[in-house]
C-alpha cells in the first residue's frame, strides 16, 4: 500500500504600520489591525470557509477513506478567533470528523528553533496546549516553520516528545534517494521524518493554472494517473501545500476546487493507494534509513535553504537584533509585565524577514507577491524602527522592575 498524505498550511502574520522613524518613543501601535482584519476575512471567504466545506463533504462522500491534515499558526488563530470566529468554528467541524489532523507548530511561525532553543520550546509548548484545547487532541506530529528541518531541529522537537516532523524532500539531501519513503534524522533515536514531494505538491500548489505549463489544464484523472505511475515499492507520497492554494493563490475559475473535489475518486480507483493521516502512517512505517541533515532546509524557493529570510544583510541584522531582545522581555513577562513580550513574538514572525528579500527572477516575484510593502528596503525600516521603540520601552521597564530602583 501507498498512503497519500495531504498537508495543508494555514497561516496569517500580523502586518506592520508603516512605522516611521518619528513614531518611536510616540506610538506603541505597532501592527496593522485594519489590514490584518481585511485579509484574513478576505483569505477566509476565498479560501479557508469553502475548502472546509469541499474537505467536509469529501470525507462524507468517501466515508472516512478521504483524510488530511493542518498546521495552523497561532497568529492565524488569533485573528480567526477575532475577526472571523465562523471560519475557526469550520475547522473545528473538520477536527470531529476524526479524518483531520492538526500538527503541532511554532505559535507565531518563527525561526525560534535556529536562534532561541527556550523560546522554540515556549512557543511549541504552548501552541500544543491551545491545539488541544480547541480540536480535542494534542499533537505528536510537527511541523517547523516554513517547513525548516535539519538534524538539531528535529532533535528538539523528539526532546519536547513529537514522533514524526514535516520535511522538504530535496534533491541535494535525498540524492538517488527517494522522497516516498520514511527517513529517521541523524542523531535522533526516535523521532522519524516525512518528506514532501514537491514535483507532485507543486503541479498543484504552484503550476495549476500557468496555461504556460505543458500539462496545463490539469485534470484530477490525469493527476491520479501520474500518482499512480510511482513506483511500486513506495510507501508514502506527502502532498504538502499552503492551504492558500485553493482559491486564493489559485483563484475559484481556474477550477482549483473542482479538481479537488474529483481527485479522490480518482486516486481511489486504484486498490493499492490510500489516504492517511502522518501520525498514522509514522505509526506502521518504520524508518528505511537515517538521513543526515547538517544544515537546514526548507520549502522555500529553488535553493531549499534559508535565504528567503537570512539571505542579505538587513535580513540578517534584523534577525540578530530581534533574538537579542528575547532574553529580556521574557524575563519581564516573568516579573509580570507580559505586555513586551506579546509584541516581540509578534515580530519572531518569519514573515518579516521574508519581505526583506532582495531575491530576483521568479522567486523574487513570489516575495513580492506576499509582500504589503513597496520594497525589501522599506519592510526594513519599518521592523527595525518597531523594534527600536520596543526595546526603548522594556529597557526602561526593566529599569523600573529592578529592586534596585
Amino acid at each position: 500500500m501507498t498512503a497519500i498524505v495531504f498537508y495543508f498550511q494555514v497561516h496569517q502574520p500580523y502586518r506592520l504600520r508603516r512605522y516611521s522613524f518619528f513614531d518611536i518613543g510616540r506610538d506603541q501601535r505597532y501592527f496593522d489591525d485594519t489590514e490584518n482584519a481585511r485579509i484574513v476575512r478576505r483569505v477566509a471567504e476565498k479560501c479557508y470557509r469553502p475548502m472546509n466545506a469541499v474537505l467536509h463533504s469529501l470525507v462524507d462522500q468517501h466515508e472516512g477513506r478521504f483524510r488530511c491534515s493542518f498546521s495552523i499558526s497561532g497568529t492565524a488563530l488569533d485573528q480567526m478567533e477575532q475577526w472571523t470566529p465562523e471560519t475557526l468554528e469550520s475547522f473545528q467541524a473538520l477536527a470531529r470528523t476524526g479524518c483531520v489532523e492538526f500538527l503541532g507548530e511554532t505559535s507565531h511561525h518563527s525561526l525560534a528553533a535556529l536562534f532561541d532553543p527556550e523560546e522554540f520550546a515556549l512557543q511549541v509548548n504552548s501552541h500544543a496546549d491551545r491545539i488541544e484545547q480547541l480540536f480535542g487532541r494534542r499533537p505528536t506530529v510537527f511541523r517547523n516553520t516554513e517547513l525548516v528541518v535539519s538534524n538539531d531541529v528535529a532533535a528538539q522537537a523528539e526532546r519536547l516528545g513529537f514522533v514524526g516532523i514535516l520535511g522538504e524532500g530535496a534533491d541535494h539531501v535525498l540524492g538517488w534517494r527517494s522522497a516516498h519513503r520514511v527517513y529517521r534524522p541523524e542523531g535522533c533515536e526516535r523521532i522519524k521524518l516525512l518528506l514532501r514531494s514537491y514535483r507532485f505538491s507543486d503541479d498543484i500548489a504552484f503550476r495549476f493554472s500557468n496555461r504556460a505549463w505543458s500539462e496545463w489544464p490539469l485534470t484530477a484523472d490525469r493527476f491520479a494517473q501520474w500518482v499512480h505511475g510511482s513506483p511500486a515499492d513506495d510507501r508514502v507520497i506527502g502532498l504538502f501545500m499552503d492551504y492558500e492554494t485553493f482559491g486564493e493563490h489559485q483563484w475559484a475559475d481556474t477550477g482549483i476546487f473542482e479538481f479537488m473535489k474529483h481527485l479522490p475518486e480518482q486516486v481511489l480507483t486504484n486498490d493499492r493507494f490510500r489516504f492517511s493521516l502522518p501520525s498514522e502512517v509514522l505509526a506502521v512505517e518504520d524508518p528505511i534509513a537515517r538521513l543526515d541533515l547538517p544544515h537546514p532546509v526548507s520549502w522555500a524557493d529553488t535553493e531549499r535553504d534559508l535565504t528567503a529570510w537570512l539571505g542579505n544583510r538587513m535580513q540578517t541584522a534584523a534577525n540578530a537584533a530581534l533574538y537579542e531582545l528575547g532574553p529580556r522581555v521574557r524575563e519581564l513577562a516573568a516579573a509580570g509585565v507580559p505586555e513586551f513580550v506579546h509584541d516581540w513574538r509578534r515580530l519572531t514572525t518569519s514573515d518579516h524577514l521574508y519581505y526583506m528579500c532582495t531575491k530576483w527572477f521568479a522567486d523574487g516575484d513570489v516575495h513580492k507577491y506576499f509582500s504589503p510593502y513597496a520594497s525589501p528596503h522599506d519592510a526594513f525600516i519599518a521592523f527595525m524602527n518597531v523594534l527600536d521603540d520596543l526595546a526603548r520601552r522594556s529597557e526602561r521597564a526593566t529599569v523600573t522592575a529592578s529592586p534596585s530602583s
